[in-house]
């Protein structure tokens, strides 16, 4: 499985910004597929995900409403769409996958096994 995130960039404070994800390699279905963050200073955070089975989207808490998840299944692409983006919203973010996880674990990143290499977002003031 391969990985390619896209869409990142300098913004401002609470413009959009819309990040995707090109998932190659196998089969699209059958896995699960999310957005992480990592921050500066910070370890790698949960952003959104859907399950194997394609149940969700399942987000952070402190990012629903905000942050959006879907998936083209058609284009083997996911995407996140980022509004009233904030600076502590500046991260890499990073787009995982696996074909073994369960639900529980949807929010470890421990338990995804393929990654890309990060799309740096920068919200300035």
């Amino acid at each position: 499985v391969h990985l390619v995130e896209s869409g990142g960039g300098l913004v401002q404070t609470g413009d959009s910004l819309r990040l995707s994800c090109l998932f190659s390699g196998r089969t699209f279905s059958g896995y699960a597929v999310a957005w992480f963050r990592q921050a500066p200073g910070h370890e790698r955070e949960f952003v959104a995900a859907f399950s194997r089975t394609g149940t969700g989207p399942y987000y952070a808490d402190s990012l629903k409403g905000r942050f959006s998840i879907s998936k083209d299944s058609v284009k083997n692409m996911v995407h996140l769409q980022m509004n009233s983006l904030l600076p502590e919203d500046t991260a890499v973010y990073y787009c995982a996958a696996s074909s073994t996880i369960i639900l529980s674990s949807l929010r470890r990143q421990e338990s995804y096994g393929f990654w890309g290499q990060g799309t740096q977002v920068t919200v300035s003031t």
